[in-house]
């Protein structure tokens, strides 16, 4: 499951995965994920803690020394990843840094050394992806690659005293301004707190609470908070007035950016591509009423509806929504999708509540989004438990698990990493009998052929069956699951009688592999101060924090591995070509940044060998057979719901082609691509 976002700058890296609270001088429990504090932190330092789900995870301290200097320890635990950094900052008059020096490892536990001075009216700054350095005319702030929460605090405060809004080193602007407020009460204690949009630093605006002397209080959402110590408890209070604000906002841009037409939506002359042929078929008119489409034909005998919408699509190719197989719904998805072509994605672990009150808003108009096909997490108790509260020790609640999610309408059972071996066919046995699919990670201890030999439906992530040729490597619930096949892939003899034996267990038990190889490319060939691979075609468009995040490298390859990574990286796109031409069905599934990093993922199936035709078909017809919408949704015929693209060029031919969304439609509203980007903050 990814971290809510690819972790790109400050606000954004903390906030798209902050947690909740933990009590001030507690240290880690026997057996505990959550790192202790350094002893040597100062015992009257400001704490907060970090909380995943819920569940304390690490911890932020902040204190200043006898010279004045700013020091703030963060770190926290996922899963066996995320950051461990100390950064030491040095106010000017105005509150503003005039240097900052962090040292300490990323969420990918690759080293962190970065530092930023200011030398009279010249500012310098170096990190593992940059090196710069610019003569100031005003106020600035500089945005640091690997900073804490209380980074953000200081840009707000240094923000609101320069009119709301401050210009950003390397370069971009952020405007800040106090959206709501709460007076808030726990052990016997009052204290009223005022919450901030951040705009300028991703997508969408974060959001960060600040007490009265404008000092940190929280960050965060429902999947990860940062929280002052001793006030864990309001966490509920603060959410729940931050999601009133974000949901206000993208009601507000709902309405702006959803077109309605009552008298019908009419394309003329397209070329459709049919996806169960897929074939091009030239010079098509589909007519939409309502949510369904009405007819499809040749152009010259089609006539549209008195007051419809009418496109000329001439040299264009109209193609079924596309389907995200693997997603993790969150804040602004919907936004990235649409203007990307995605129409429904399948959600594969999020907080129920949380994506289901999204899934209605959706559903009503009052947010933008895909159709989301739900499907429900589980994970073991432990010190690697995923970041969901479905998590199960016994049959019996592996049993009540699969259960609750069938009564809530999922539509698949996804396991993780944790749950017991001995666990895994009892909650396949009540998931099969309950009509519902399975798939998962291959948890700790087990091999992909095992699962598949109990009953999987489809695996996810492509490293799992690499894994499945180095049983030595068990501990699947740490990073080794990244790490390890990033070493070994490249070794893998994809001719040997194991993999052919493993690739004819596959199709004997009509198993489906979900690759997701977009994000090891980024992992296994991204280098610091490059453009990731997979967003080179669109980097230039993006918003300048996000396109620095994009700058920050893959994982740290050990010396000397470099090449080996890329060699591994390499096998694995060779892996899923071989699935895909001994007949194992292939699906298209992401597990990172919306919208875009599928059309990587498009791109790369392509490399593997599959015919872009065929790889337009999986990523529509093929993965709505999968999930059984295919009478609704997948194709372009009378009848089904209106969901399609219209694609400047022709991706059956050309796979990138997909980057062109001229016009979305889905369940016959329209979107233009676009609108939705510029709201994004994305170049045309």
């Amino acid at each position: 499951m990814r971290p809510k976002r690819t972790l790109p700058i400050i606000l954004s890296a903390v906030l798209a995965m902050i947690a909740r609270g933990w009590a001030a001088q507690q240290t880690a429990a026997p057996g505990s994920n959550v790192p202790p504090l350094p002893s040597d932190i100062p015992a009257d330092a400001n704490r907060s803690s970090v909380l995943m789900m819920g569940t304390l995870a690490g911890q932020q301290a902040t204190w200043k020394t006898s010279d004045g200097q700013l020091h703030v320890f963060f770190q926290f635990n996922d899963r066996g990843r995320g950051p461990k950094t100390t950064t030491v900052f040095i106010l000017g008059k105005n509150g503003n840094p005039v240097s900052e020096v962090i040292k300490g490892n990323d969420y990918l536990k690759t080293d962190v050394a970065e530092e930023f001075s200011l030398d009279r009216e010249t500012a310098h700054w170096k990190n593992r992806a940059e090196q710069g350095s610019r003569t100031m005319d005003g106020n600035t702030f500089y945005v640091s690659m690997n900073g804490p929460p209380e980074e953000t605090t200081l840009l707000v405060c240094t923000a609101l005293a320069n009119g709301g809004r401050i210009a950003l080193l390397p370069e971009g602007e952020a405007q800040v301004r106090q959206v709501s407020q709460l007076d808030l009460e726990a052990a016997g204690k009052k204290k009223h707190v005022q919450l901030y949009s951040v705009s300028g630093l991703h997508f969408l605006p974060q959001y960060i609470w600040l007490d009265e002397a404008h000092e940190f209080f929280a960050a965060g959402n429902r999947w990860l908070t940062v929280i002052r110590e001793g006030w864990e408890g309001t966490q509920e209070a603060l959410l729940a007035t931050q999601e009133r604000v974000a949901v206000a906002r993208n009601a507000e841009l709902a309405q702006k950016l959803a077109h309605r037409y009552a008298q019908g939506i009419v394309f003329q002359h397209a070329n459709i591509f049919d996806a169960h042929t897929a074939k091009i078929v030239s010079d098509q008119t589909v007519v939409i009423v309502g949510n369904r489409i009405a007819k499809v034909g040749a152009s010259h005998s089609e006539n549209s509806p008195a007051g419809a919408l009418v496109i000329d699509a001439t040299g264009k190719t109209l193609i079924p929504g596309l389907w995200d197989m693997h997603a993790h719904v969150g804040d602004g998805d919907g936004f990235l999708n649409l203007a990307a072509g995605v129409t429904t994605v399948r959600d594969l672990g999020n907080t129920i509540d949380e994506l289901m009150a999204r899934r209605k808003r959706i559903e009503e108009g009052a947010e933008l989004g895909t159709r989301i096909i739900l499907a429900g997490i589980i994970d073991g108790p432990g010190p690697y438990q995923g970041p969901t509260k479905v998590l199960v020790a016994n049959e019996a609640e592996a049993r009540a698990a699969v259960d609750n999610y069938v009564k809530l309408g999922y539509e698949q059972i996804k396991i993780y990493s944790s749950v017991k071996p001995e666990l895994v066919p009892a909650i396949i046995d009540e998931a099969h009998k309950a009509g519902r699919r399975v798939s998962g990670h291959i948890p700790a201890y087990m091999t992909a052929s095992e699962c598949v030999k109990l009953g999987y439906d489809e695996i996810q992530h492509v490293n799992f069956l690499v894994l499945n040729f180095f049983p030595d490597v068990k501990e699947t619930q740490t990073r080794l699951r990244i790490t390890e096949p990033a070493k070994l892939a490249a070794g893998l003899d994809l001719g040997s009688s194991e993999v052919q034996g493993f690739i004819q267990l596959l199709k004997d038990h009509h198993t489906i592999v979900d690759p997701t190889m977009s994000i090891f490319e980024g992992q296994y060939t991204a280098k610091p101060g490059e453009i990731s691979p997979g967003y080179t075609a669109v980097f230039k468009r993006l918003p300048v924090q996000v396109r620095r995040g994009m700058l920050n490298g893959g994982l740290q390859a050990p010396p000397g591995m470099e090449a080996r990574y890329r060699e591994s990286f390499a096998k694995m796109v060779a892996l899923v070509g071989l699935l895909y031409k001994a007949g194992v069905p292939i699906e298209a599934g992401t597990d990172s940044l919306p919208g875009f990093a599928l059309h990587r993922e498009l791109e790369l199936d392509t490399q593997a060998g599959i015919p872009a035709a065929e790889v337009l078909k999986l990523a529509t017809l093929g993965a709505a057979r999968i999930m059984k919408h295919d009478t609704e949704l997948g194709s372009l015929a009378p009848g089904k719901l209106a969901d399609m693209v219209l694609i400047d060029g022709n991706p059956a031919a050309t796979i990138s082609d997909i980057r062109k969304p001229v016009v979305v439609v889905k369940d016959g509203v329209l979107y233009r691509p676009s609108e939705l980007n510029t709201a994004l903050g994305i170049q045309p």
